[in-house]
């Protein structure tokens, strides 16, 4: 096996590739992490702890907004954790 020396210049651009490859999986990790904005009716449903006919309900009454694109109804995570947020029963007691 042939002897090679390693000078800094490898070194440093070693380094340099090993950061940028580090980078881009924290990256994709990060991605992975967060959680989906649009959810559909099932997602809803196991998020709330609700039926199918209380959703129902509640998209009719327009107490959750909801959006409808080719068929599919889609509600946006935010809208809906805002509005258990505005319904508290008990507010947070600020100190």
């Amino acid at each position: 096996m042939p002897t090679s020396i390693v000078t800094t210049e490898d070194l440093e651009k070693f380094q340099q590739e090993l950061l940028g490859e580090i980078g881009r999986l924290l990256d994709e990790r990060t991605k992975l992490a967060k959680p989906k904005n649009w959810l559909r009716s099932t997602e809803v449903m196991d998020h709330l702890k609700i039926s199918h006919a209380t959703l129902q309900n509640l998209r009719n009454n327009r107490t959750i907004p909801s959006y409808k694109i080719e068929g599919l109804i889609y509600y946006d995570r935010e809208e809906i954790d805002a509005i258990i947020a505005e319904n508290r029963l008990f507010p947070i007691i600020q100190q």
